[in-house]
C-alpha cells in the first residue's frame, strides 16, 4: 500500500532539531538532503517546492507544514521530516510558527497516489497526540516509528 508513510519515508530521513533562518533556506537545506536519495538536483527540488508555496503556503496549522511537489524523472516517492528548533514563520493558515515539516516529493505520473500519500501524511500530522509526542522525542528511531505507525481503526 503506497500511502503507508513507511513506504516513502526512511529512518535516515528524520532530522531532529534542524535549524534554518527562513523558509527558503529551510527548503534549500532539505532539498540538499533529499537530492542524493532522489536522483534529482537540489535546485530542481527547491524550485518545484517554492512554486507550490507560491500557490499558497503548505503550512496547515498547528505548527505543521507539508511542502510537496511532483517531479518528472523521479522514480519513486520520497519523504523527509524535520523538527525545527526554533520554530519559524511559514505563512501557515493559522499564522502560527511551524516546527514540524514533512517534505513529500512524488513522481509526476503518480496522480492519484500523490493525493493518497499527502492525505496519509496530513492525517498523521493533524493528530495533536502524535505531534505533541514528535515535539519531545529525542531518539530519531522512536520519532520514525511514531510517524510511520498506522493509525488505529476506530
Amino acid at each position: 500500500m503506497t500511502n503507508s508513510i513507511s513506504n516513502f519515508l526512511s529512518p535516515s530521513d528524520v532530522l531532529l532539531d534542524f535549524r534554518a533562518p527562513d523558509k527558503l533556506s529551510l527548503l534549500r537545506d532539505l532539498a540538499r538532503h533529499a537530492a542524493p536519495s532522489t536522483g534529482l538536483s537540489s535546485d530542481v527540488i527547491v524550485t518545484e517546492l517554492m512554486k507550490r508555496e507560491q500557490l499558497g503556503s503548505t503550512g496547515m496549522g498547528g505548527g505543521v507544514a507539508i511542502p510537496h511537489a511532483r517531479y518528472l524523472g523521479l522514480k519513486k516517492p520520497f519523504g523527509l521530516v524535520a523538527r525545527l528548533r526554533p520554530a519559524m514563520d511559514f505563512e501557515a493558515i493559522d499564522n502560527l510558527p511551524v516546527d514540524l515539516v514533512f517534505v513529500l516529493l512524488v513522481p509526476a505520473a503518480a496522480e492519484g497516489d500523490h493525493l493518497n500519500m499527502l492525505a496519509a501524511v496530513s492525517r498523521r500530522m493533524r493528530s495533536r497526540e502524535v505531534t505533541q509526542k514528535l515535539r519531545v522525542i529525542q531518539d530519531p528511531n522512536i520519532f520514525y516509528r511514531l510517524i510511520t505507525a498506522e493509525p488505529e481503526k476506530r
